[in-house]
């Protein structure tokens, strides 16, 4: 018998920020800078690299740039332009930061979305490839940090997607068993962990890197963007065990 959803695990570029508007900018800014170090390769090399098409305008499902962390960027970077990954890693940060910071684009008002559906019953959290410093700064500004109980980055110790590891901790901080959890995202990795963890339903959005066809065969259910979670969603999880709420 299935459980009750009670939890909510969202990614969050592409997801809960529009991934285009947010990312793009900042991947050519930050190849850009790593050029101008290396001499001799164009950013638009380092891009490709990264699975970025120019002709469609969009980054592949499974690329780093789409799903992959930070320093899994500068790796690929790095290697193309013969530099010190860690060289690498710290001049893209600069420009991640600001993307993940001030220059954020949210789907939609984050703040109003998560207050509902906190006010529902839902346990919240937030299971990012980017580093944690920076998807904390970016979903605070966006007055959505005060209502998670969990939020992780790529770099926050828990393991990377596709594998299970977030979302153990999500189930470790807020005592929610997998079978009550929906995980929600953009790419085949977020759907791939949901799987790899056991999580109750996985739900694949649009407004990301995924589309569709790549989407649906790994996904509970696939819809536009977050503000049509509600076709499936119970109205109220049903009384029962409270989950311990954590940071």
């Amino acid at each position: 018998m299935s459980l009750a959803i009670r939890g909510i695990l969202f990614d969050k570029d592409g997801t809960l920020l529009d991934f285009d508007a947010t990312w793009l900018p900042a991947y050519r800014r930050g190849a850009e800078a790593v050029a101008g170090l290396a001499g001799g390769v164009r950013a638009e090399s380092l891009l490709a690299a990264g699975g970025f098409d120019a002709a469609s305008g969009r980054c592949a499902p499974r690329s780093v740039l789409a799903a992959g962390t930070n320093r899994e960027i500068a790796e690929v970077w790095a290697r193309l332009c013969a530099l010190d990954v860690d060289v690498v890693a710290r001049e893209i940060e600069r420009e991640f930061l600001d993307a993940a910071g001030r220059d954020a684009v949210p789907v939609t008002d984050l703040d109003a979305f998560f207050a509902a559906l906190a006010a529902r019953g839902f346990v919240l959290g937030v299971a990012t490839m980017d580093g944690e410093a920076a998807a904390r700064a970016a979903l605070d500004r966006l007055g959505a940090g005060r209502h998670l109980a969990f939020l992780c980055g790529g770099d926050s110790g828990w393991g990377t997607k596709p594998g299970p590891g977030m979302v153990h901790a999500f189930l470790a901080t807020t005592g929610l068993r997998a079978g009550e959890v929906m995980v929600v995202g953009d790419t085949p990795h977020d759907m791939e962990m949901g799987r790899a963890a056991g999580v109750g339903r996985r739900v694949a959005v649009l407004t990301g890197a995924g589309s569709r066809a790549v989407l649906e065969p790994l996904a509970d259910h696939v819809v536009a963007g977050i503000e049509a979670l509600d076709g499936v969603l119970p109205s109220l999880p049903p009384d029962g065990r409270p989950a311990r709420r954590g940071a």
